[in-house]
């Protein structure tokens, strides 16, 4: 089990939950989300690079192999009714498992207990939004109760291909291969889905950002540097779109901790 987190400082009167008491050692202060919400959850370097696409497992490689990062995964996935992702995460982690209990298994009961004392089943939804439909139909996450959120064309594409179980919610989408997104989380919100953690990588941050449906960031820093050197391609926080100077998107700090040189840092989103 790894040691507490260091709370350094916390806004008062956020939301509560209540952390069981294990949790709650690790993890001081307050965690809690007013419903509905939408928060997402990124590690990035010093100097901004949270994806090298060329690197398998390129998140993990980020943090250091922070087991700290691994544990606050672990929480948020636990605090949440559904996880989401776009397609490009999903294939690019062809073994990944969205689930809380198993992100970070020291801590595995305390989160199946936290989840019974939220009264949500054992593990958050899962969903996957691609409007085209490219995904791999036998990948491990694609189990009995997935979600897939696409497009006409990109239900058409699937077809008949999904595991029995895997449910198809075919919506509007302003291109024909780009799933609307607000259309996205009030589909999920009428299935009372309404504590959304996004674990979509950059480009569909950006696209939340620019529609205002982002409400919290939590951001690990790791304590290493990546470097740009034209070669491969390295990606930020936000890619896809230009916030500045035109769309203003300002954040109020929410909490800072720390554990050895990592700082985990809680925004909230204007």
């Amino acid at each position: 089990m790894i040691e507490p987190l260091e709370l350094l400082w916390e806004e008062p009167g956020l939301p509560d939950f209540g952390l069981p008491p294990k949790l709650h050692a690790l993890y001081p202060g307050t965690l809690g989300f007013d419903r509905p919400s939408l928060f997402v959850n990124f590690v990035s370097t010093i100097d901004g690079v949270v994806s090298i696409p060329a690197t398998p497992r390129s998140n993990r490689l980020i943090s250091d192999q922070s087991d700290p990062d691994r544990f606050v995964m672990a929480l948020l996935r636990a605090c949440a009714d559904v996880v989401l992702i776009s397609s490009g995460t999903l294939n690019g982690s062809p073994q990944g498992l969205w689930n809380a209990t198993d992100a970070y298994p020291p801590a595995a009961a305390a989160i199946a207990d936290l989840r019974h004392r939220l009264s949500l089943p054992p593990e958050p939804a899962f969903a996957v939004l691609t409007g085209s439909g490219s995904i791999d139909p036998e990948h491990p996450a694609l189990v009995a109760g997935a979600l897939i959120l696409t497009t006409e064309p990109g239900a058409a594409a699937l077809g008949a291909r999904l595991r029995d179980g895997v449910e198809v919610a075919v919506l509007p989408g302003e291109h024909e291969v780009e799933v609307d997104l607000e259309a996205a989380v009030r589909f999920l919100h009428a299935r009372g889905l309404t504590a959304i953690l996004s674990e979509a990588g950059p480009t569909m941050l950006g696209a939340m950002l620019a529609e205002r449906l982002v409400d919290e960031l939590f951001l690990t820093v790791s304590p290493l540097l990546a470097g740009r050197s034209g070669e491969d391609v390295r990606l930020g926080l936000v890619e896809g779109i230009d916030l500045l100077p035109e769309t203003r998107v300002a954040s109020r700090l929410l909490g800072v901790r720390r554990h050895g040189a990592h700082l985990f840092l809680r925004y909230g989103i204007k």
